[in-house]
């Protein structure tokens, strides 16, 4: 089982980034799957996760609005849009994934409910 995080970069204050985390070994569509974040010298925190049974999904408060999750189980892929992106979303952006009965009974946010983690991708965001 694999997952590739990628599309990381860097923009000015405004821009838009989308990231990309392709599967290998499993189907999304059985799995939820977060994405989290990393800044120098913080905790990794969690940022957005998506059910892909249901299709339901979740923000942080700090990017709600302006990151969109989206899954395209053809490319068995998902990603997160991240749009008027500030210097405060620098960080290493990682996707995790998880069985959908385990991550229905957890906390989507919370890293220690994934099992499979990506190589993280550094997105920079400059003022």
């Amino acid at each position: 089982v694999q997952l590739q995080a990628s599309g990381g970069g860097l923009v000015q204050a405004g821009g838009s980034l989308r990231l990309s985390c392709a599967a290998y070994g499993l189907r999304l569509e059985d799995y939820a799957v977060g994405w989290f974040r990393q800044a120098p010298g913080k905790e990794r925190e969690g940022v957005s996760a998506i059910d892909n049974g249901d299709g339901s999904t979740t923000y942080r408060d700090s990017v709600r609005g302006r990151f969109t999750i989206s899954a395209d189980s053809a490319k068995n892929t998902v990603y997160l849009q991240m749009n008027n992106l500030s210097p405060e979303d620098t960080a290493i952006y990682y996707c995790a994934a998880v069985d959908l009965p385990f991550y229905r009974v957890g906390t989507p946010t919370s890293e220690t409910l994934y099992d499979y983690w990506g190589q993280g991708t550094l997105v920079t965001v400059s003022s």
